[in-house]
């Protein structure tokens, strides 16, 4: 399991005194960049192939509270891939010093081509690359139709109500 340690800052800690909501996305983050910057994805790979990755949705489930003074890891598996590699889906967990876990996230994403702007597939090597992470057990080959199956859409607003 690909996972990445992160010790809890002062300024990772809300109004509770637990772990803010902005610290679990910023150790998701962090610790999905770790694995694409080891496995080809570094910031040169990416300028080379001229891709960039975009978030379309994190859902978090907290389970339980935890707080500064101790360590904290997260994990990272593949829950999907499509073919082309355009389309991907990740879960991470989140485990005390004890092992516990007391957080999880399924996150879908994309890679962008960054002259156009547009959704594009991986090339090849790289679709190996990411493929040789560790699968969940319910892994599947993501199609177009996956990233809208929460059925969302945005609802524009006129311009005067925002006044």
């Amino acid at each position: 399991m690909y996972t990445k340690e992160f010790e809890i800052r002062w300024s990772d800690i809300d109004a509770n005194r637990h772990l803010a909501n902005t610290a679990y996305i910023n150790f998701m983050s962090h610790t999905r960049m770790g694995f694409l910057m080891e496995n080809g994805f570094g910031q040169k790979d990416l300028a080379k192939h001229n891709l960039g990755p975009v978030v379309f949705y994190e859902h978090v489930y907290y389970f339980r509270e935890v707080f500064a003074g101790e360590p904290v890891k997260v994990s990272l598996q593949l829950k999907g891939l499509s073919e082309d590699g355009m389309y991907f889906e990740f879960v991470h967990n989140f485990y005390d010093s004890k092992g516990r876990n007391f957080a999880s996230c399924e996150m879908m994403g994309g890679w962008i081509d960054l002259k156009a702007r547009k959704l594009t597939g991986l090339p090849s090597e790289l679709i190996n690359n990411f493929d040789s992470l560790p699968h969940t057990e319910d892994f599947k080959v993501l199609t177009k139709e996956d990233t809208r199956k929460h059925g969302r859409k945005p609802k524009d607003v006129d311009p005067e109500l925002l006044k």
